[in-house]
């Protein structure tokens, strides 16, 4: 699945570590996802929303 995560982190700055301990995950969960080998769960694709304030529509595509 496609995502825009690895763009929004950029925009704050924030590391894959810094996220990965805000959504209580690995780093390298962070990695898996944005590079697009591992889907997150949907109750931490809606963690990923709130926290980077997107709707999970924006920030998930097919």
């Amino acid at each position: 699945m496609k995502n825009q995560i690895k763009a929004l982190r950029a925009e704050r700055n924030w590391t894959q570590a810094n996220l990965a301990e805000l959504l209580d995950v690995s780093r390298q969960t962070i990695n898996a996802i944005e590079t697009g080998k591992f889907d997150p769960s949907l109750p931490l694709a809606f963690k990923i929303a709130r926290l980077l304030e997107r709707p999970i529509e924006e920030i998930f595509e097919d």
